[in-house]
């Protein structure tokens, strides 16, 4: 069951009246300035044939790493030289008011290695998102935590993360990678997988698929994702893959409640955090044995039998997702990388670290609107790999739909999850790859630099 905790934080700022409504015009500027014409300024055209044919041949293994509801601004916030808290002379010139205070509250430093976050269905990013004040953070999380709802605007840095920090200055920090849907965790690793999320009510029938942002079915047998996912592509065309999951409990809630309890999960079970059973693409294939436990990834990378592509899921200990301990799932991705710095296929690898929602937490940057389904909040995003660019910061538009297009690109031929192209055709909306949008992960990489050393981090 999920509880409430007394903590102490470091004070955040209050500020009065008068500073309320300027930081919420302030706030508006400057995330408008940083959501158009900063991004316009690094959009760029394709990247050259000779550099995808250098991924091609270079890149032979691609790991997904997905951690839990965070935002970009509570954990690289104050990252120096990123899209970070609008900050003047080391002090926030933004605020959020918060209704139960009747004040208008700054980003702080929060410490504390556990936080609670807030509610964040569709309904919750758009009041968060409020018409693009990006003033709805606490006024949300009161709903759920009364008397802790300012806790949304605490950020962390390299004091309390300094794994993550340590990842970000030796490879790439993307600083505009958007949650690819406005809800909360299973759209978003529905997403991960397929592109779409969705309700059907045929089984085996792509045809019969309609729109679910905010609800798509979670039971089991009865529920039946019957559009189609990338490894039915991956499967089409030879390509190895495999989906490793750590058991343990979830632990969010259904209906976004404050407490529920702890649901079990497992890599034979379906859940939030484990879709690829219900998708009928999986059991067709005979590929169901390819979801399994998280140990098998450490044994395959140490042993240089990693597949050509790898989803990393954690139980609710280990996965940041509030109340779990930071430190706990900082431990556990650094020794997700560590195994594959320190295993014979490090130089063939490129492992992308992102958190699948905001969770609630504080972000000032405007989503760019891309369809009916997103993009949502920010997240944090990081490419750890020997080609990776180093010390660079990545300013592209990106969502986890660019995860899918770096995975079609090297290992497809460019296919993509297009109902004209892919052979099951279904209703989905558009092919998220193709959105104008978004960026290309392939700018994150250079292929002439001599390969980047391991970095291999304590766990502890």
């Amino acid at each position: 069951m999920r509880r409430q905790e007394s903590r102490r934080h470091a004070r955040p700022e209050v500020a009065g009246p008068y500073r309320k409504q300027w930081g919420l015009w302030s706030l508006l500027f400057c995330a408008l300035v940083a959501s158009g014409p900063a991004w316009a300024r690094h959009a760029k055209g394709a990247p050259s044939k000779h550099k995808l044919a250098q991924a091609r041949k270079k890149i032979r293994h691609v790991i997904v790493i997905m951690q839990e509801n965070r935002s970009f601004d509570s954990y690289f916030g104050t990252y120096p030289h990123a899209d970070g808290i609008p900050m003047r002379h080391g002090f926030p010139t933004v605020c959020v008011p918060d209704p139960a205070l009747g004040q208008c509250v700054t980003p702080f430093h929060d410490p504390d290695d556990i936080n609670l976050g807030g509610p964040h269905t569709a309904a919750d990013a758009a009041a968060d998102i409020d018409g693009g004040k990006m003033d709805g953070f606490i006024g949300q999380a009161e709903t759920v935590f009364p008397v802790f709802g300012m806790e949304v605007m605490g950020y962390h840095d390299e004091h309390e993360i300094p794994n993550y920090w340590a990842y970000a200055k030796h490879f790439v920090l993307q600083d505009h990678m958007f949650e690819p849907n406005a809800s909360w965790s299973l759209p978003a690793h529905l997403f991960m997988v397929s592109g779409w999320s969705a309700n059907c009510s045929r089984p085996g029938d792509p045809t019969s698929c309609v729109n679910a942002l905010d609800n798509p079915p979670r039971t089991f047998p009865r529920t039946h994702y019957a559009w189609t996912d990338l490894t039915y592509l991956l499967h089409k065309n030879n390509v190895t893959w495999a989906y490793y999951l750590s058991a343990g409990t979830e632990p969010d809630c259904e209906d976004d409640a404050a407490i529920c309890p702890s649901m079990l999960q497992d890599p034979n079970v379906p859940g939030m955090w484990n879709p690829l059973p219900n998708f009928d693409t999986v059991a067709q294939d005979g590929q169901l044995g390819n979801i399994q436990p998280t140990a098998n990834f450490l044994t395959a990378a140490k042993n240089g039998t990693l597949p050509a592509v790898s989803w990393v899921v954690p139980n609710g200990d280990v996965s940041e997702h509030p109340p779990a301990q930071v430190s706990l799932g900082q431990s556990y991705v650094t020794s997700l990388v560590n195994a594959v710095m320190q295993g014979p296929e490090w130089k063939r690898s490129a492992i992308f670290l992102a958190w699948d929602d905001w969770g609630g937490f504080y972000d000032h940057v405007v989503p760019p609107v891309v369809d009916a389904n997103g993009y949502g909040l920010r997240v944090p995003g990081l490419v750890i790999s020997p080609w990776a660019r180093r010390h660079h910061i990545d300013h592209q538009v990106l969502s986890f739909d660019a995860y899918l297009k770096f995975i079609e690109d090297i290992f497809l031929g460019s296919q993509r999850l297009d109902p004209a192209t892919d052979g099951r055709p279904d209703p989905r909306p558009d092919v998220r790859e193709n959105a104008p949008q978004l960026g290309n992960l392939l700018r994150d990489f250079n292929f002439e630099q001599r390969a980047l050393r391991p970095l291999v981090l304590p766990t502890s």
